[in-house]
């Protein structure tokens, strides 16, 4: 209980100007929780889920809304060493979990195209599905700003697209529930200086198609996202400034210097306006 205590405590002590404020300042920009809410915050048994509930946790202690919290973590087939992780984990940080267990790895074992990609998709459908039957009307998820950056470099390069990770998401497939990312303003590389200050360990990738593949510092496999991290790494070290530059170019994009864009299923070409405009030339 005391080490539980300190290591939330190094959140907004020692951590306080890069996670807790960053943390706090992505809740009300996005408003990402409100009163009243029921949130089931999600934990993979990751670095970044666990101190996503940390800080959740604490928030609910303190904070002047008024919102209910349910630690949820779905086992999708772990092995039994990753199981006794996280609930050990768990009982360290003070996070009291509720376990639910699903067959999603067994499901995507065989299947050749987009495994992932499918198993992705799944478990979070389950997760809504298990959620809205808590009565929860949100869940949380634990991407963090390296996340959000990457999927926008991911979109341009291989997508060939302008598209990012948005910091909440209206649910599809489950009416009245919501996605929302509580960490969306939280650099990786901080999360991973709180862990080693606190010396914890947390699993990584548990799926069994990465079990025996080179994993990174951060968690990362040998991936797309993981060239996508080392391509920002190189950036920063260019320019500290490039990473959050990347991010603001998605709130500033200017339409009229786009050459076509859609919303839905609607598109729009800049030569549909172009004839009717009376601008002069530059």
């Amino acid at each position: 209980m005391d080490r539980g205590y300190e290591i939330e405590t190094s959140i907004c002590k020692k951590f306080k100007k890069t996670i807790w404020n960053r943390f706090i300042m992505g809740i009300k920009e996005y408003q990402l929780i409100e009163e009243g809410d029921r949130i089931a915050v999600c934990i993979s048994g990751g670095k970044d889920s666990m101190l996503m509930a940390k800080c959740i946790q604490r928030l609910q202690r303190f904070s002047d809304v008024p919102f209910e919290a349910r630690y949820l973590v779905m086992d999708p087939g772990y092995n039994s060493r990753n199981r006794q992780k996280i609930e050990e984990n768990a009982a360290i940080l003070g996070i009291p979990i509720e376990i639910f267990e699903s067959t999603i790895f067994d499901a995507v074992a065989d299947i050749k195209d987009s495994p992932c990609y499918l198993c992705a998709r799944m478990r979070r459908g389950y997760l809504y599905s298990h959620a809205q039957k808590m009565g929860c009307n949100k869940i949380a998820l634990g991407h963090h700003f390296d996340d959000v950056i990457e999927t926008i470099l991911m979109g341009m390069l291989y997508g060939a697209q302008v598209q990012t990770m948005m910091p909440k998401l209206h649910s599809s497939n489950f009416e009245g529930m919501e996605l929302i990312r509580p960490l969306y303003m939280v650099k990786e590389s901080d999360i991973i200086a709180w862990q080693k200050y606190n010396q914890l360990e947390f699993i990584q990738c548990a799926c069994r198609f990465t079990e025996n593949c080179t994993t990174y510092e951060n968690g990362a496999s040998n991936s797309k996202r993981q060239e996508m991290k080392e391509l920002i790494s190189r950036f920063r070290s260019i320019n500290p400034n490039i990473d959050i530059n990347i991010f603001r170019s998605v709130e500033n994009i200017n339409l009229d210097t786009i050459i076509s864009y859609h919303k839905g299923d609607k598109y729009t070409h800049f030569l549909d306006e172009y004839h009717d405009k009376n601008k002069q030339g530059e």
